[in-house]
């Protein structure tokens, strides 16, 4: 890829993922205060839980861009924490207490342009430390912009609201496929060969494809539901997607393409909104 052409996709992954966290914010400026303290169906977080994890997190990839040693210094004092969560609480609170929604909200705004903005102007050639392999700035990007979504399916389904998407989405597909492997590495598993193709139904009504088609392995459907799968906000039982094959069925059933250690995918029905 040429100099010209790897700004381009770093500038395109970055205005995806200011695109996606523009929505959520929109969606929580927007919402009842009240909200910000009542308990989503994801490890039983409140919506200041998730919002403070995004910020976080945000935070983290603001830092390597900018300073390696300080996200080196900043990742040890996180790890010196029980988790993430601890030390979030811990990082936000003012006179030992936690910020309340909106400030907290009005925060991560203010984080996330900057780091739009930091994407904006890194060398897209670069590596930079994170907590596992190190990234480029357009895998930065594409990470913030799948984690933000996934997460804020915690939101929207707690207010029972209807969620529009774009093909910016392909990004979010982009990862689940690529991930098929880590998924077993990451348990000590064997990687089962060949890895199933793919064939998603974009939000516009395109056609998706991964991988050459491999008699008996597939997997086809809505590219909402495959992505809501392999982030781990739904189960896969929960969706129309059309799993076949022995090695797509045991990628399903574990799909993760977040790093991290191994989480186990919701149980079946445990993340699809009841009616209130």
């Amino acid at each position: 890829m040429s100099a010209e052409d790897a700004g381009a996709a770093l500038k395109q992954a970055a205005d995806d993922f200011r695109a996606e966290a523009d929505e959520l914010y929109k969606v929580l400026e927007d919402a009842d205060t009240g909200y910000w303290t009542e308990r989503s169906t994801f490890k039983d977080w409140t919506v200041w839980d998730v919002i403070a994890h995004l910020h976080l997190s945000d935070h983290m990839a603001l830092t390597t861009l900018r300073d390696g040693q300080a996200f080196r210094e900043l990742l040890a004092a996180i790890g010196a924490a029980k988790d993430m969560r601890e030390y979030s609480d811990q990082w936000l609170a003012v006179d030992g207490h936690s910020i309340n929604g909106p400030d907290l909200l009005q925060r991560w705004h203010d984080m996330y342009v900057e780091l739009h903005e930091a994407l904006l102007s890194a060398d897209p050639e670069q590596r930079f430390d994170w907590a596992g392999p190190g990234m480029k700035a357009r895998m930065f990007a594409t990470a913030r912009q799948m984690e933000t979504w996934a997460h804020g399916w915690e939101i929207y389904d707690l207010m029972r609201l209807p969620r529009t998407h774009t093909d910016r989405l392909r990004n979010v597909a982009e990862i689940g496929v690529r991930t098929y492997g880590w998924t077993f590495a990451n348990r000590k598993l064997e990687v089962p060969e060949p890895a199933p193709s793919i064939a998603l139904t974009s939000p516009s009504g395109a056609t998706w494809a991964w991988n050459e088609a491999t008699a008996g392995h597939s997997v086809t459907g809505d590219a909402v539901e495959f992505c809501q799968v392999v982030t781990q906000v739904r189960n896969v039982e929960d969706t129309s997607l059309e799993v076949a094959g022995d090695n797509a069925a045991a990628w399903m059933a574990i799909a993760q393409c977040f790093a991290g250690p191994p989480e186990q995918p919701p149980a079946p029905g445990s993340r699809v909104p009841q009616p209130r």
